[in-house]
């Protein structure tokens, strides 16, 4: 043990340490230079600003500049359709040549979604209904109905709108609402023997709400209602205006 303390007081040691010590530092210089030689540090290209334009001129960008590109779509109703609206990388980030930058564009044709149930309710119950599903609040027309502001009929593009049916995200949905100056009651029409549409057109026409659609068969094109309630009867012939009947078709 004295023998080891007392070589390590000795000159060669201290030679030895002192060379093994920049052999260890000329090692790692030696490493790290040859690591940004490989690697080209510092060296690379600007990400372009992509956001705002059209995806056309961005792909052109990006081609001229040796990047890759992977392009996603989102529907955005307030937005161009093909509009870039997020990049990653950011822009001005260095990224070396052929570095796939990741584009989320705008897609050009809008998904389709199901048309809530907002017959009966007033109009702010049926505009949150429809922003929450995706629709926009068209036009807003009035006619004779005993409640104010309440839906009596939903459409499309002239076509009369029924819980369920598939329409375009963004689509904006024209309103029929009552004017509260109406008589309080009407009589219930007999809808036994008509289509869809005619049953729709009476109830309308009656100031009476088109409740629940059954089918008993699976041509709906051809069936006719066999069965309504509340249906007119001895005991009952008139209901309020705003009622909602419910009907049943078969072939």
């Amino acid at each position: 043990m004295n023998k080891f303390i007392a070589y390590l007081r000795t000159k060669s040691f201290r030679d030895n340490l002192l060379i093994a010590g920049l052999v260890l530092i000329v090692s790692l210089l030696i490493l790290f230079y040859s690591l940004r030689v490989y690697t080209r540090h510092g060296e690379g290209l600007l990400v372009p600003k992509l956001g705002g334009m059209s995806v056309e001129n961005a792909i052109q960008i990006l081609e001229s500049q040796g990047l890759q590109y992977q392009i996603d779509t989102v529907y955005v109703a307030d937005k161009a359709p093909g509009l870039v609206i997020e990049q990653d990388p950011d822009p001005n980030i260095n990224v070396k040549a052929g570095r796939t930058i990741y584009l989320t564009v705008v897609t050009r044709q809008a998904p389709n979604g199901a048309f809530p149930d907002i017959n009966g309710k007033t109009f702010l119950e049926a505009q949150a209904t429809l922003i929450s599903y995706g629709f926009k609040v068209g036009d807003t027309t009035y006619t004779s109905g005993v409640a104010r502001d309440m839906v009596l009929k939903a459409s499309w593009g002239g076509q009369v709108m029924d819980r369920g049916q598939l329409v375009h995200k963004g689509s904006r949905i024209d309103l029929v609402l009552g004017d509260g100056k109406g008589a309080s009651e009407v009589d219930i029409p007999n809808l036994v023997g008509l289509n869809l549409n005619e049953a729709r057109l009476s109830l309308l026409g009656s100031s009476l709400v088109l409740g629940n659609v059954a089918f008993e068969s699976t041509d709906s094109l051809n069936a006719k209602v066999i069965e309504q309630l509340p249906a007119p009867s001895d005991t009952l012939n008139k209901v309020s205006i705003g009622t909602r009947i419910d009907i049943i078709l078969s072939k």
